[in-house]
Formats: structure tokens, C-alpha cells, sequence
């Protein structure tokens, strides 16, 4: 933190001279060798709303920003969390308006969240990059290993302590103390560990998040530490990174806002996702980079991309996302689960899973399916003529007409209203922990001239109405002239490329599916995976054997028990595979 006179002094001097204004345009003065810039942009934001400046300048250089004068809300942030957060540009409420950073560098220290756009129209982020002076993750080299112990060397980047044989990453700066006086440095708490192959510079196969937050540790001396946990292995050289705990600082957040424009925006870190949209409409993603800095395995501690009931169209073209710890992108609504039947009109439903708490997207009028939990069948319609919000979990909803007479407590119940059109085009995908794209918007969706390299299924076509409560099911999908390189090398969270229907047991939930010249250069035996789909084509694909990932023993064995082949179609009508 800074000390409180340099706080004085900086908000003397960008009161009095942040910006100034012309034109329609405001350009905020060069401040890019200040400590922090935050209170510039702060006074530079409300000489934009102010005058209903439509354009926002930053000239070319590296600003730096803390949260000491930064906006501040309580938010719920669906797939994140909820809390009060500080935020550098709080474009809440505002219309028409674009910020430009003239290829900037905005480096972030501590916890505060670049971007949220709430309740806002029209509104162009461009030719900026994000970073964090200390990333919410943190990274070591494995140096030795043994039978249920590694030895892991952290550099200055990586500040931390050891306590009772329990590590707990930190800050580099003491900022506050605790109550019996001692001085306290920023804490960086981590919940998984994964490990990274140095020279492939992706995680390495078979392997997938080890939940260690309480792992045992004994410092043999400064920067080097050794792990202990059963069956705990490693390969000398590769990177060992321990995620963040939460999802606590997205890069960029979208809410209840139309017409938004991410352009040419590099995002080195962030301590959650890159991207997240809720409840909003019509986005374009175009030469967006998520990438690490020099230095760093790893770039985000969760998805790059992450849209969740919202409208219109969402575009991402000409985009690169890489070394992220979760997926390329996720697109879906949200069920509620029926915790009582009140009347034959009258419902208490509630959230399912607590990263949705706080996530409203049920109102008077929104039409609404019902929906069993274990087949995901839709047995009946319905809307909403009255909403009462309870609290942060819990509903009560007054339907137009009777609920369905097969209605049961713990179904679950979704908009059907909510869900955009898709085009993913011209985008590469690598590098990172878990899936490529998820797609579960009932809207048309296009996926086409990609790279894809996932350490999990590279296309999953999947909803979840007992644990994430994720509600999905493609209903017009293509997927055309991709290039699937050695995906799911790992068969982690699935055995095929492209999957669909994990886990449903009746009828098809996605439906309308055409996989058309594309080119799949295969890791492992399976290319489809599909359960409980409809009206699938699969045709003019080309298909590679590589053998850049060799199947173990006791995995090779497993697939042979299962005669697990090219195509595994289950429960499944209509489908059409030309080889």
C-alpha cells in the first residue's frame, strides 16, 4: 500500500490535473511513471460521464494501479463468486463510449479487478494489455523427486512463508498487521497444483488438479521447498503451478449490458477468468490475446472466456487463448432446482451451486422449461406472471398456468428465452488445463477455421442439473474446417475430441450437429463421444494417427477393455458418420 502522504500528494495532483477534454474525446494525461494511476482514471471516468465524453485516450506507456482509491461494489459475478470488489474502470451505467490505450501496459498490484462494465451500452475496450505485478498463481521448478515428495524451487516472484509445516504463498510488501502487531504481507492462498511439461509448455498428460491446499511441507532452505503427499511424482525441469483458491479478480467483467467490443486487448494474467459475461447482449471478442508474460507457465487461474444467459450474438474471432487453468470458453444458461411445491401455480426454487448465488435471470414474463435432473428431459412449459426474491438463494415464483402434473421437488427449471447465437472463427486454442469450448447455447452456433491443442475434449456439448446446474443443449451447431491437433491427450474429463451428453440418460439433449472438413490428428483412439444426441453428421473429415503422445500401459489396457474405438455412440438417433 502507499504510504499516506504519497496518497495525499497524488490525489492533490490528479485532482487538479488528470485530464482534460475536447471534442467528445478525454485524454488522460501521462501518468504512466506515477506509482499509481487509479485516481486519474477515476477523475478521468467522471469527466466522461459528466460531459458524455464517447471516446477515452490513454497515451502509450506503462500505468500502474492499486486498489487504495479505487471504485468499489458488492457484485455477484455468476461462475465466480460474489463480494465486495475493488474495480479500476467501474463503467457502470454509461453509453457510447470507447477506451482506447494506445498499446498501454496496465499493471495491477493486489486485489483489484481491471474492468467492469455494468448496465451499459456501446461500449469499445481496444489496444490495451493487462497484467499483475504478482500473479494470483504461483509457479516453482521441480528440482528432485522422490516416492511421495518433490522438491520445488520458487524464485523472488513467488514470495511466501512455511508455518507449522503448511506453506502459504504472499505479497513481496508488508501492507497491514495483524492484531497482536506483527507486520502482514498481502496473502495469495492456492487449492490446486498441477504440473506443466517445460518444453512442450502445457500440462502434462494423464495428469490433472491435485487438491493439496493442506499439503505438507518442510523449507530445506530460502526459495526451496519439499511436498509431501502420497504418490506425489514429478519430472525434474517441468513447472509446478498452484492455482489460486479463488475466482476472486476476472480480468474483464460483463453484466446486464448491450453492444460491447474487446479489441486487440492482451491479457498476461488474472487471478479468475478473462472474459466473463452475464445477462448481457450482442459481444464481440476480436484479436484478444490470452497469453503468459516472459516468464510465466501460466497465463489466467480459470476460463478465458465464460457467457452465461446471455442474448443477441457473441463473436470471437482472430483470438489466441493459452496456458489459461480452465477452458477456452463456456456458454450456458442456469436451472434452479424446485425446493417445494407451494401450489399448482406457485414454486420455491433455488440456486443450485453457491457461484451462482446473487444470479438473477428469472423475471415476470421470462418463459421457463421444466426439466428432470438425472435424464435432463424438458416434460413442460411454462412462465413466470410473479418473482419474489427471498434472498441471494432462494425464489418464489407465481407461473401463468398450472406446473406440469409430473413435477417432482428437485427438478430443476430454466429460461428458455436467454441464449445467443455463436461464431467462434479464425481463433487457436492450446496450451491450457482442461477444455477447449463448451457449447450450450440453444441459439445457432458456428465453429470454424480454429486450432485446437486441449489437454481435455476439445468441443463438449454438456449440461448439469445437479452440480453446476449448467443448463445447455446445441440445437444448431456446425463445426467446420477446424484443425483438432493431438487433442485430449490427457482423457481427463472425457474419452473423445468432441463429446457430447456425459452423464444423460435419456433422451437426445443436443440435437442438429454437422462436423464437416475438419482435420484431426489423433492422440488417442476415440474421435466422437456422444450420448444421448440427435441428428449428428460427420463427413469430409480428415483423420491422422500421430504417435506424439503414447498411451500407457495401464491406460492402453483400459481402452482395450472397453473396445474403445473411433466413433462411441450411445442412446443416440440419427447418426450419420462418412469416413
Amino acid at each position: 500500500m502507499l504510504h499516506l502522504k504519497l496518497l495525499y500528494s497524488l490525489i492533490g495532483l490528479f485532482f487538479m490535473s488528470a485530464v482534460y477534454s475536447g471534442n467528445g474525446t478525454v485524454y488522460i494525461k501521462d501518468c504512466s511513471n506515477e506509482p499509481d494511476a487509479t485516481f486519474a482514471v477515476r477523475r478521468a471516468l467522471e469527466e466522461c460521464k459528466a460531459n458524455k465524453a464517447t471516446k477515452l485516450v490513454f497515451p502509450k506507456g506503462t500505468y500502474h494501479f492499486l486498489p487504495n482509491l479505487a471504485f468499489e461494489r458488492f457484485v455477484h459475478v455468476t461462475n465466480n463468486g460474489e463480494g465486495l470488489t475493488r474495480f479500476l474502470f467501474d463503467l457502470t451505467g454509461f453509453e457510447n463510449l470507447e477506451i482506447d490505450g494506445q498499446g498501454s501496459l496496465f499493471l495491477f498490484d493486489g486485489y483489484i479487478v481491471p474492468f467492469l462494465i455494468s448496465n451499459s451500452r456501446n461500449i469499445v475496450v481496444r489496444n490495451l494489455s493487462i497484467d499483475y505485478k504478482r500473479t494470483f498463481h504461483s509457479e516453482g521448478i521441480i528440482v528432485k523427486s522422490y516416492i511421495d515428495s518433490l522438491d520445488i524451487s520458487f524464485s523472488d516472484k513467488y514470495p511466501y512463508f512455511v508455518e507449522n509445516n503448511k506453506l502459504m504463498f504472499t505479497g513481496d510488501e508488508y501492507v497491514t498487521t495483524d492484531n497482536a502487531g506483527r507486520k502482514q504481507k498481502t496473502l495469495y492462498p492456492f487449492w490446486h497444483m498441477i504440473e506443466f511439461d517445460a518444453a512442450k509448455r502445457e500440462p502434462v498428460a494423464g495428469i490433472e488438479f491435485l487438491p493439496v491446499q493442506n499439503i505438507i511441507v518442510k523449507e530445506l532452505q530460502p526459495g526451496l521447498v519439499r511436498f509431501y503427499y502420497p504418490r506425489l511424482k514429478g519430472t525434474v525441469g517441468n513447472t509446478m503451478a498452484f492455482n489460486a483458491e479463488n475466482r476472486s479478480v476476472s480480468a474483464i467483467i460483463l453484466s446486464d449490458s448491450e453492444n460491447v467490443k474487446i479489441v486487440d486487448v492482451t491479457i498476461y494474467h488474472a487471478g479468475g477468468m478473462g472474459v466473463v459475461a452475464q445477462r448481457t447482449k450482442d459481444i464481440y471478442i476480436d484479436s484478444v490475446k490470452v497469453t503468459p508474460a516472459k516468464g510465466r507457465m501460466v497465463s489466467l487461474t480459470a476460463d478465458a472466456t465464460h457467457f452465461v444467459e446471455c442474448t443477441g450474438k457473441i463473436t470471437i474471432i482472430n483470438s489466441t487463448f493459452e496456458n489459461q487453468l480452465d477452458d477456452f470458453t463456456n456458454i450456458h444458461g442456469i436451472y434452479q432446482q424446485i425446493q417445494k411445491i407451494i401450489s399448482p401455480t406457485q414454486l420455491l426454487i433455488k440456486l443450485g451451486h453457491s457461484m451462482t448465488y446473487g444470479f438473477d435471470f428469472l423475471y415476470p414474463k421470462t418463459r421457463i422449461e421444466f426439466v428432470t435432473p438425472a435424464a435432463q428431459n424438458t416434460y413442460g412449459y411454462s412462465s413466470i406472471e410473479k418473482l419474489e426474491k427471498l434472498n441471494k438463494e432462494y425464489y418464489i415464483i407465481t407461473l401463468s398456468k398450472p406446473i406440469p402434473a409430473e413435477t417432482k421437488e428437485k427438478d430443476v427449471i430454466s429460461s428458455i428465452d436467454h441464449y445467443p447465437e455463436v461464431l467462434i472463427k479464425n481463433c487457436v486454442s492450446r496450451g491450457n488445463r482442461g477444455r477447449g469450448v463448451l457449447l450450450g447455447s440453444r441459439g445457432k452456433m458456428v465453429l470454424e477455421d480454429n486450432y485446437f491443442h486441449s489437454h481435455c475434449p476439445s468441443v463438449c456439448l454438456e449440461g448439469c442439473s445437479r452440480f453446476w446446474f449448467e443448463q445447455a443443449g446445441a440445437r444448431d451447431l456446425t463445426i467446420r474446417n477446424n484443425v483438432f491437433d493431438n487433442c485430449n491427450y490427457s482423457f481427463i474429463l472425457g474419452l473423445g475430441v468432441i463429446q457430447a451428453g456425459s452423464g444423460l440418460e435419456d433422451q437426445p439433449y443436443s440435437r442438429n450437429v454437422t462436423i464437416e472438413n475438419n482435420k484431426f490428428v489423433m492422440a488417442g483412439p476415440c474421435l466422437l463421444n456422444l450420448h444421448a444426441v440427435d441428428n449428428v453428421i460427420f463427413r469430409n473429415n480428415i483423420i491422422e494417427e500421430s504417435n506424439e503422445y503414447p498411451l500407457d500401459g495401464g491406460i492402453r489396457q483400459y481402452f482395450e477393455s472397453i473396445n474403445l474405438n473411433r466413433f462411441k455412440i450411445t442412446n443416440s438417433t440419427n447418426v450419420t458418420i462418412e469416413e
